[in-house]
């Protein structure tokens, strides 16, 4: 019978201890350590989180920012102006970035330009 006692009052402390270690006091890390946690991205020599920010044009850029491409207005973060190839040569075409040489796709957009 003591051996059962035994074995209680340890599962007994075990709990109490893993209790008390689980409800600890929340730490608020500090920013540096955020960073440090959070995988970054770097734009010329400024850390930045991609989530929120993207790098144009060397600059650390809200993900919301936008630029005028003729009539048209397009995300710097998303999307490139590029130049018509076909066509008149003041009109242009806002495609994902990086696709300005590629083929023609469903979601670009033709813009003219403003005069």
């Amino acid at each position: 019978m003591t051996s059962r006692c035994y074995i209680l009052a340890a599962s007994a402390a075990l709990c109490v201890v893993t209790l008390l270690c689980a409800h600890g006091v929340p730490v608020s890390p500090t920013a540096a350590h955020l960073l440090l946690c959070q995988s970054y991205t770097t734009c010329g020599d400024q850390l930045y989180d991609p989530q929120q920010h993207c790098c144009y044009d060397n600059a650390v850029v809200p993900l919301s920012r936008t630029q005028k491409c003729g009539n048209c207005t397009f995300r710097v973060c998303f999307e490139q102006c590029c130049p018509r190839s076909l066509g008149s040569p003041e009109t242009f075409v806002v495609k994902r970035r990086g696709q300005c040489s590629s083929a023609r796709c469903a979601d670009d957009r033709v813009c003219s330009s403003v005069n």
